[in-house]
């Protein structure tokens, strides 16, 4: 039996930070139901977001293909032959991160067509578990509505791509091996370091689970048909 496929984007600058750590235990959760698994940095790549030029709907071109060539075309590619993606990014400024709007920009738009009967051109329903972390706590975020400016990628994933993306928040992350060494008074390395104790492993936890459960949703996809949850 073929195993299934599944592609992690890391949309953190930091390649072994708290977004790159809950990827791996995702990772780790689709493995243990036998996937294969590919992880993806995008800050390693040289690339940038749409650039309106529309290509990829041209009637007399191949919908879905993006005409930029840059890092970033071999991985949109390869998406297409993904049964499972797991997404992660740090947020910024209350919103995910500029390599992750870019990608998402790239990947999404062009598998949207301007059409009357259907809104996409991917060719099949792709799950999706996304992992957003953020240095606030969760009381901070409710301040905030941060939730808000995340759902317009929510709704754009679960229209294009067929199926709406199970979510997981990840609060109040240690952001420096050293707090003395960087103005952050507004924190508290000692509150820092007590929630990181108590939390993160538990958080991690519930990354695997979230990795083992897009199995279960590519399971329950390929039983539909290929139809939408």
């Amino acid at each position: 039996m073929k195993k299934p496929y599944v592609i992690a984007v890391n949309g953190s600058p930091r390649m072994n930070g708290n977004t790159a750590t809950l990827l791996e235990h995702a990772m780790e959760g689709a493995r243990s139901r036998r996937a294969d698994t590919k992880r993806i940095d995008l800050y390693r790549l040289n690339y940038k977001g749409c650039i309106s030029c529309f290509y990829c709907k041209r009637k007399d071109k191949p919908h879905g293909i993006c005409a930029l060539r840059d890092d970033l075309k071999p991985v949109l590619n390869e998406l297409k032959e993904a049964e499972a993606l797991l997404l992660g990014s740090s947020i910024y400024f209350d919103n995910i991160t500029s390599g992750m709007a870019a990608f998402l920009e790239r990947f999404l738009f062009s598998n949207y067509i301007y059409s009357g009967e259907i809104p996409t051109v991917f060719p099949k329903v792709l799950p999706i578990g996304f992992i957003y972390d953020m240095n606030i706590t969760q009381e901070w975020e409710e301040e905030v509505h941060l939730y808000s400016n995340l759902e317009k990628y929510q709704q754009s994933v679960t229209e294009i791509l067929g199926i709406a993306p199970e979510t997981q928040y990840v609060y109040n992350t240690w952001q420096f091996s050293d707090y003395s060494k960087y103005e952050s008074s507004i924190f508290s390395e000692k509150d820092k370091r007590r929630y990181r104790a108590e939390h993160f492993s538990v958080d991690c936890r519930k990354a695997y689970e979230l990795g083992v459960r897009q199995i279960s949703r590519i399971q329950e996809v390929e039983q539909k048909g290929g139809g939408s949850l």
